[in-house]
């Protein structure tokens, strides 16, 4: 199936609740019409002033009927949201009155709202950064526990179908950390075999990405890096198929694995590729865009508590729509 097709009907089943903290941005009021009239989510919510809110769907000729319009600075949440992130914050030197002043942001209340159980998923980006959207997440909802990394991955789906899972891969991280620990490593592996189960409904089977194979690459300390994630990782014991450190052919294509990674257990399996860093995995995506004409779909954020999702500010209302079912997943079957 198709990933996007994927994606809405299990949204759908699902039945989860989305805000969306832009709520006067003129993309994101057309998106979320959309999303309840195809019910990719049981409830909207759309933060901000209602008023200026309500002008702002009437200058888009956008219902809002059946949509729900929170203003975070009237809200009767806000006393118990400002209390909460000041809980969350006092260690930080945060004092009472800034919590109550910097819950009210809309992308802080977005994601105390996931927090706290009253939405189940978070999309905002089209007019915020990543590092504002990044920032909102990690102070309020945080990292799953025993997890210390929040990161990313896209969705490639291949015109080909014998790659991956039916064509579909996770490649994880291409967006948030430049230059990922060994330890960060390892925590993205877990969160991108969670996103492969989440989002192309495959049991996850791992490659560490590296310019070596099992130690071709000698000492160089960014081979090294690989091989301690892949060993902290074993001493884990995560219920997924991994290996490496394996160069991208060892890691793709069976006849080179069998030749260079002899009885390696993801030989012709693998579905989720972690790269090494930033910038093998931005360009690792592209060319596989680009040269395979595949479709890349992200980047989707892992390894929250609670799933949020960033956008590019320069998204369009169909790609709000889908990053919104991709993150209404995310948040599982209730």
């Amino acid at each position: 199936m198709d990933f996007i097709d994927l994606m809405k009907k299990k949204a759908v089943e699902y039945g989860n609740r989305l805000v969306l903290p832009e709520g006067t941005e003129p993309r994101t009021i057309q998106a979320a019409r959309i999303i309840l009239d195809e019910k990719l989510a049981s409830e909207v919510t759309l933060l901000g002033d209602e008023s200026s809110v309500r002008k702002a769907a009437e200058g888009t000729g956008t219902s809002l009927e059946g949509i729900a319009i929170v203003n975070p600075q009237n809200s009767g949440w806000l006393d118990e949201f400002a209390e909460a992130y000041y809980e969350k914050r006092k260690a930080k030197g945060l004092s009472p009155e800034q919590a109550r002043t910097d819950i009210q942001g809309t992308l802080r209340f977005g994601a105390m709202m996931v927090s706290r159980g009253f939405a189940d998923s978070m999309v905002a980006g089209a007019e915020n950064t990543t590092a504002d959207v990044l920032r909102a997440g990690l102070t309020v909802i945080g990292t799953t526990p025993g997890m210390k990394t929040a990161s990313s991955c896209f969705v490639m789906q291949m015109k080909d179908h014998a790659w991956g899972s039916d064509g579909l891969m996770i490649f994880s991280d291409c967006a948030v950390i430049p230059t990922p620990t060994s330890e960060q490593l390892a925590d993205i592996a877990v969160s991108a075999a969670k996103s492969c189960r989440d989002m192309i409904s495959a049991e996850p089977v791992v490659a560490f990405l590296s310019f070596s194979t099992k130690g071709s690459g000698g000492s160089d300390p960014n081979v090294v890096r690989v091989q301690d994630a892949v060993s902290l990782l074993k001493s884990q014991n995560p219920d997924f198929i991994f290996d490496g450190e394996l160069q991208a052919d060892a890691a793709l294509v069976p006849s080179v694995t069998r030749t260079k990674a002899p009885e390696s257990p993801v030989t012709g399996k693998v579905n989720t590729l972690v790269f090494p860093d930033l910038g093998s995995g931005n360009i690792g995506y592209k060319l596989v865009q680009r040269l395979a004409d595949a479709n890349a779909f992200g980047p989707f954020l892992q390894g929250f508590a609670k799933p949020i999702s960033d956008l590019s500010r320069g998204a369009s209302v169909e790609d709000i729509v889908i990053t919104s079912a991709v993150t209404l997943v995310q948040a599982g079957k209730k």
